[in-house]
């Protein structure tokens, strides 16, 4: 009898060799099981294609607060559904327009628009703790049948893991880019701030049952920034929330949506217990799979490196097989590796879903 799909992924993640190589994929969008699969829940894909399956669960708690209150009202006119959101506090508003369709969401007006919007932020913003409950009892729902996993808490409204990452989507990343050279102060008075409410989260973690927890972002990938600014504005960061992840028992893996391979040492040093996404250059990344296998450590699990864009749609079922087998070649052989799209997709080919996970299946130690 072979081990389940919960324990053949901790296998990996524990820098381990399961039975054979784990197969899964990040964030199933609801665009995908509503336009391709009739709607059907996550468990029903996962049990269908015969992957691995993850239960994302993200519950929060946070205690209401008179000095920040959110507000929401629409706004018409626009071809798509757009929503501004307005946080009242005692020393002033901030606002932000969010737009949303079928497939994602995205900040058309930035919540930090002046520099003393982050005063407002840090003496009035809530801070969420974890609903434990939720999170075990969701645990206890599947036992070994699925891994359980979240992230460190975003910004309320629109955010991310990472501090660099929330930082880039309150205040854009160009203008975030440019302000680590004309204000460095301000940009660490930020991240301090945000820095503050992801750990007052991660002190509530203890006791719950997580398998691994997501911290980072692509806007801190080197396709987006320098490996100088990715280690005096990501690293000082995002590594004390790890350590303090880990010393509420929790495992994280790091996040990084873009170029990896110059920064590839620099995450490693934060001691993740895995890393993702390695994406390949023709995704828009720049990753070696093979090369990027043999600097990252052996005691860190990787988690990706597959190209969803190119063998999920438009090609033959044994183009797709083909590339399961290359990914395994260059980064599975020895363990430590779960095999992954990198990030999400929206549309893809039934059919060749099910080549990834079959070949997969036939990939083993």
């Amino acid at each position: 009898m072979g081990i389940s799909s919960k324990q053949r992924m901790l296998k990996a993640i524990e820098r381990g060799i399961p039975d054979r190589l784990p197969v899964t994929t990040h964030h199933i969008m609801p665009y995908y099981l509503n336009h391709y699969m009739d709607g059907v829940s996550n468990d029903v894909f996962f049990d269908y294609f015969g992957l691995d399956p993850i239960v994302w669960v993200t519950p929060y708690k946070t205690v209401p607060s008179g000095n920040w209150q959110i507000k929401e009202e629409d706004v018409a006119g626009q071809s798509d559904r757009t929503k501004r959101y307005t946080i009242v506090t005692p020393g002033g508003d901030l606002t932000t327009v969010i737009q949303y369709n079928d497939y994602t969401c995205w900040v058309t007006e930035h919540l930090v628009k002046e520099k003393r919007d982050i005063d407002l932020i840090g003496h009035y913003v809530t801070s969420p703790v974890c609903d434990t409950e939720v999170v075990n009892n969701t645990a206890a729902g599947y036992g070994d049948k699925a891994l359980i996993r979240g992230h460190i808490c975003g910004f309320d409204l629109f955010g991310q893991p990472g501090t660099w990452q929330d930082a880039a989507c309150l205040f854009g990343i160009e203008k975030l880019i440019m302000a680590t050279f004309d204000d460095p102060e301000w940009v660490h008075t930020f991240l301090k701030i945000l820095q503050k409410r992801k750990k007052y989260y991660i002190a509530s973690l203890d006791g719950a049952k997580y398998d691994i927890l997501e911290l980072g972002g692509g806007d801190a990938s080197s396709t987006v920034i320098s490996p100088k600014i990715f280690d005096e504005y990501v690293a000082p960061y995002d590594v004390e929330l790890i350590r303090l992840a880990h010393d509420a028992g929790q495992r994280i893996v790091y996040h990084t949506c873009g170029g990896m391979m110059p920064i590839l040492e620099n995450i490693a040093s934060m001691e993740p217990d895995a890393m993702e996404t390695f994406t390949p250059p023709a995704m828009g990344g720049d990753v070696d799979l093979a090369q990027a296998r043999k600097r990252v450590p052996a005691d860190i699990c990787m988690i990706g490196g597959f190209d969803q864009f190119h063998f999920f749609k438009d090609c033959s079922p044994e183009q797709t097989r083909l590339e399961v087998r290359r990914c395994f070649e260059a980064a599975g052989q020895n363990g430590a590796f779960i095999l992954s799209p990198s990030d999400h997709f929206f549309d893809a080919e039934p059919e060749l879903i099910k080549a990834f996970a079959d070949e997969a299946q036939k990939c083993v130690y």
